[in-house]
């Protein structure tokens, strides 16, 4: 308890808090974007159920893995070596979730431009096919880029009770924005496309990432922001030709 308050008087652990919360909400986007196009798929009246129980399940795991941090950090110990670079856990759980992400943000590309593939898409049959499927999907996903943001947590603060405080707002903001970030997609078929390039640009710097290759997230991200800029001017541009007629 005293040290719980030593926390609370310290102005350091302030700004590591509020430092981690912005930081695994930047991370979140990536996360709220995959959830939306795929809850967007099932029926109406399951949306937002799966969006509230994959998220807090999605917090469970997390407050789980921060309980084994050392195990945790221990991931970033190489394993094997191959193409001049040593694999460890984390990298090999970056890979695969780029792989599993540039692989769903193909086939939802494809079903897109080509519609008439609906009744033989994969992708779109296992999202629509219950609840639970789309709740699985969110947990793996969740699963990598928790990984991440808990190994970066680490070197960030040596105090669970910030990272366990930083994760619990951070899901919490999440939540909040699941629902309504999930309509303007829907509202919006031509975001639907640019989120699904935003997923397949994050897949990719996963794998960069498990290679050994780092991608400084301000370049994403940044990235990322233009592009959705140039999306809005678009949307005001068709408004306003729609009004005009």
């Amino acid at each position: 308890m005293d040290g719980i308050v030593a926390l609370l008087q310290d102005p350091a652990a302030w700004i590591a808090l509020i430092t981690l919360v912005v930081m695994e909400v930047v991370l979140g986007i990536d996360n709220l974007i995959f959830i939306s196009i795929l809850t967007n798929k099932l029926p109406e009246a399951q949306r937002r159920p799966a969006r509230r129980i994959g998220i807090g399940l999605a917090l469970v795991m997390r407050l789980a893995l921060l309980g084994t941090v050392a195990w945790i950090v221990k991931l970033t110990t190489p394993v094997f070596e191959a193409f001049g670079h040593g694999f460890s856990w984390k990298d090999m759980i970056l890979v695969a979730g780029g792989l599993f992400l540039v692989w769903k943000a193909t086939k939802e590309i494809h079903h897109t431009v080509d519609p008439a593939d609906h009744e033989t898409d994969f992708i779109a049959s296992s999202a629509t096919s219950g609840l639970s499927a789309a709740i699985v999907q969110i947990l793996l996903l969740d699963l990598v880029f928790s990984v991440d943001s808990i190994i970066t947590a680490v070197g960030m603060t040596p105090h669970l009770p910030i990272m366990i405080a930083a994760v619990i707002i951070a899901v919490a903001v999440m939540m909040t924005a699941a629902t309504p970030l999930a309509n303007f997609i829907e509202r919006n078929p031509t975001i639907v496309m640019l989120a699904l390039a935003f997923l397949l640009m994050i897949g990719m710097t996963l794998i960069a990432e498990g290679f050994g290759v780092h991608v400084p997230k301000a370049y994403i991200y940044a990235a990322m922001a233009f592009s959705a800029l140039v999306e809005v001017l678009n949307m005001f541009a068709r408004r306003a030709r729609q009004r005009q007629k």
